[in-house]
């Protein structure tokens, strides 16, 4: 304090020097509490990819073995499709139920392990994401662009397609009923059917 200051100015001063020091340790809290909210959600986001990144590797590394018993579910399929059900013979009847026994629980390990059965219902629509027309037909029961038949099924595995659906698919100026919404969203037919004559044959589309 100068000999020209009087015990006011000199209060004054430090009132002036305390209220700098307050606003620069308020600036200081507020950096700091960004920095931890910013430290924060960067653990957050590496966590959730941490987790996406396990659940993909799960995926994947059951992805090849899933596709490798797809064989299987397929004979199955048509051994259950077409067994002898009507058998009088007890020792056929047996066989055919041990059969079916047997798709359903390989098609119950596959629901368990995230490998879900794509089978589209008659009159289902197309969906590119899901299903690959192998061919085209008139139908008087389905609409253009509805599924009329499954030539074979397809499965997804946690979401992702392993293989599509295999089906027929009604031709422009099928007459049935106007095809359903397929179970997960998609494009429709229409746009191929309208590209193709009604004569039935094959269609290259693949999801």
């Amino acid at each position: 304090m100068t000999d020209e200051q009087t015990p006011a100015e000199d209060t004054t001063f430090e009132t002036e020097d305390l209220a700098q020091e307050v606003e620069a340790l308020k600036a200081e809290v507020a950096a700091l509490k960004e920095q931890a909210l910013r430290y924060a959600a960067e653990a957050e986001n590496t966590k959730r990819r941490a987790e996406r990144e396990m659940n993909d590797a799960r995926a994947y590394a059951i992805q090849k073995f899933a596709r490798d018993l797809l064989g299987a579910a397929d004979n199955l399929a048509r051994a259950t499709a077409h067994s002898p059900r009507d058998s009088a013979d007890p020792v056929v009847k047996n066989f055919v139920i041990g059969v079916e026994m047997t798709e359903k629980e390989l098609l119950t390990a596959f629901e368990r392990n995230g490998l879900k059965k794509i089978d589209p219902a008659k009159g289902e629509k197309f969906d590119p994401h899901l299903h690959q027309a192998m061919m085209e037909q008139p139908s008087d029961e389905v609409a253009a662009g509805g599924v009329v038949a499954v030539l074979q099924a397809g499965y997804e595995l946690m979401g992702r397609l392993v293989r599509p659906a295999m089906v027929a698919v009604a031709a422009k100026g099928s007459t049935g009923p106007a095809a359903a919404e397929a179970s997960v969203g998609g494009n429709p037919y229409a746009e191929a059917a309208s590209d193709a004559d009604g004569s039935g044959g094959s269609l290259d589309t693949k999801a």
